[in-house]
């Protein structure tokens, strides 16, 4: 196997408080002493990221444009689902995403995965090749070792193409059998018109075929608009030809009405979302369902559809302005980095001749990095070039350095002396109990520890466990003095319980939301408590503010009940607003029924999927409240039915 390249995360050598500082291993102390150095210049900068982005490419796991359906399966990215999570966790998940996920909505997450697992990977490999230096080996005949996790990801990963391929290969000739499939449906609705059948039957068979046209899939976008308007056409000359039964067409036209009433005030609600690209993902299943939603009355027709046109156009115009910018901020930033690249290679073809100079410049550099951080992708065909023009020249640089300090040793000797010196200062410090000074005083020492400068291996690890026992023994003091601020948290929890005992005994009738709102401002104002009785409290004080609000929400019922005696009390038994009012509040109840059916429908769906837990219980609280509403809604309805009777 090739001598892996150093990189710019190679050199990656933080010198932290409570971390060995000389940890760089090469045979010479010089070297040592300029590494070390050119890590404080890069320790800033993070660029495993972008080194592990090559190394996936470098691997072969590249893949080619995201397609239209990868994109609308996967409109939002969540954050990293493989953070913290160890190399063979990591392709346990793939491999069972493989297995439960449609291949269309893994791009993003195959995406993030590369990154995550050669993040790892080229971690390792670096130890690997330190640990090879400092057992002796030569730089140059290191290789790294084979990695069994490596190999299964890239198999996991030849799965995963096989199955994306033959998903796009597959998807356009499924369009073509759902387009035939649809173009059938239309030629049955056809034949519903003018049939001899009874009413009842041709109205079954049309709900039927509506049906089948739901569940059917995508078409070729070609054939969308033509296709939607012929099953329109059809669908409004089979209402016509059903029309002697104008009751259930009005009914179903109302329905229709409503539901597209929904839709337009779902896509005015749009502008909101936070989210360009989610709102145009979620604007298109918006699209899909007002397709597949029947017609309304005539003089509805086009007010409705200039209304939910106007606002996708809205919609529409922020996702291309937003991708249009998005395009030209990739040029511009390809542009600056281009510059970026140049003042880093005229950085590197300085011949610099003293410390001072090669400190300079290692400062300038770190600021060009951090700059090239803070700029954004370039297009995605340039973005890997541009990053490996850029590391080429930091690497340039970093060579240039090394090689400079190579036969700098006087140097390490005085850093060993002031080091020394340091050690003594802190060691004089240790058993001070001005906290605040001292720590002030500690940290100053710390940081003139990390500008000191490397010292030879040999001494390294020796100076630095005396200086770091030295602030240790002061810092398990200080953290003794301050452990007694427990007693603080105690008395916030005896507080907090006793604020507990009021809350239940406190009725909120009379003062409504202000007094709940009061007692979570006290809440709110009590300092923390034990950890251990952390989460305990807390769920007993969401369950006694979840108890307020139950009291507060009954004497609403009350009060609405009231209010709609009192209206009953204007109508007589025979007024045809009570028997209209009637009617409205029974329909409400079959509403409420088919919602809970629908709900709790809903529940069986979650209890298959992954961490549905959270779910089912927010579906659980609507049934409940569905359930309260719809009971109210029967009360209503005896107290007019027994109006009626009186």
């Amino acid at each position: 196997m090739a001598t892996e390249k150093p990189t710019l995360s190679a050199l990656d050598e933080q010198v932290n408080l409570l971390q060995v500082e000389d940890a760089q291993d090469v045979p010479a102390a010089a070297v040592e002493a300029a590494e070390n150095e050119l890590s404080d210049a890069t320790a800033e900068v993070d660029f495993t990221d972008e080194e592990a982005a090559l190394a996936a490419r470098d691997a072969g796991l590249e893949l080619d444009e995201e397609t239209a359906e990868e994109a609308a399966a996967v409109a939002t990215l969540s954050e990293d689902e493989f953070a913290g999570k160890s190399k063979s966790e990591m392709l346990d998940l793939f491999a069972a995403m493989l297995e439960e996920k449609p291949v269309q909505s893994l791009r993003r997450t195959v995406d993030q995965l590369k990154v995550a697992f050669y993040r790892i990977r080229r971690a390792e490999v670096e130890s690997a090749r330190r640990a090879y230096l400092e057992a002796g080996g030569a730089e140059e005949n290191f290789s790294a070792p084979v990695d069994e996790a490596e190999n299964r990801l890239k198999e996991l990963f030849k799965e995963y193409r096989h199955r994306r391929d033959s998903f796009i290969a597959n998807l356009d000739a499924e369009k073509e059998e759902n387009l035939k499939v649809k173009m059938a449906i239309i030629d049955e609705l056809k034949e519903l018109v003018g049939s001899d059948e009874t009413l009842n039957h041709t109205f079954t068979k049309f709900r039927e075929l509506q049906q089948r046209w739901k569940e059917t899939g995508l078409v070729p976008q070609a054939h969308v608009k033509d296709l939607w308007e012929t099953y329109n056409l059809h669908v409004e000359h089979f209402y016509s030809f059903i029309k002697i039964n104008k009751e259930l067409r009005d009914l179903d036209l109302k329905k229709n009405y409503e539901q597209k009433i929904s839709l337009c005030e779902q896509a005015e609600s749009l502008v909101m979302e936070p989210s360009v690209v989610e709102a145009f993902h979620k604007l298109q299943k918006l699209h899909d369902e007002w397709r597949e939603t029947g017609p309304v009355a005539n003089e509805y027709k086009e007010t409705l559809w200039e209304r939910f046109k106007a606002a996708s156009s809205r919609i529409n115009k922020q996702h291309q302005e937003h991708f249009e910018q998005l395009k030209a901020e990739q040029v511009k930033n390809l542009e600056l980095k281009s510059e970026l690249c140049a003042a880093v290679e005229e950085l590197a073809a300085q011949p610099f001749t003293s410390r001072k100079e090669w400190n300079k410049a290692s400062e300038r550099l770190l600021e060009i990095q951090k700059t090239w951080k803070t700029i954004g992708f370039a297009p995605k065909k340039d973005n890997n070039r541009i990053y490996e023009r850029f590391r080429e020249a930091c690497n340039n640089f970093f060579e240039q350095k090394r090689a400079y300090y190579v036969d700098v040793k006087s140097e390490m000797e005085q850093n060993l002396q002031h080091k020394l010196e340091l050690c003594a200062e802190a060691e004089a410090l240790s058993m001070s109990e001005e906290w605040k000074k001292t720590t002030d005083e500690l940290i100053a020492l710390q940081a003139r520890w990390k500008q000191a400068g490397a010292v030879s291996r040999r001494h390294s690890e020796v100076v630095w466990k005396r200086f770091r026992a030295a602030c240790d023994k002061f810092f398990e003091r200080k953290a003794a003095h301050f452990a007694s601020i427990d007693n603080e948290h105690e008395q916030h929890l005896q507080q907090k319980l006793a604020l507990l005992d009021e809350m239940a005994a406190a009725d909120v009738k009379t003062g409504g939301y202000e007094v709940i709102r009061d007692f979570q401002r006290r809440w709110g104002e009590i300092g923390f408590v034990p950890i251990k009785q952390k989460d305990a409290i807390q769920k007993r004080y969401k369950a006694a503010v979840d108890q307020l609000f139950e009291q507060l929400r009954g004497s609403e019922r009350d009060r609405s009940m009231g209010r709609f005696k009192e209206k009953l009390s204007t109508m007589k038994g025979g007024d045809r607003r009570m028997a209209s009012e009637r009617e409205r509040l029974y329909n409400k109840v079959r509403q409420l029924e088919q919602e809970i059916a629908l709900l709790e429908n809903n529940i069986g769906f979650f209890s298959k999927s992954k961490n549905a837990q959270s779910l089912i219980e927010e579906v659980k609280q609507k049934i409940e409240r569905a359930r309260e509403q719809m009971q109210a809604t029967i009360e209503k309805v005896k107290l007019i039915d027994q109006q009626h009777v009186e």
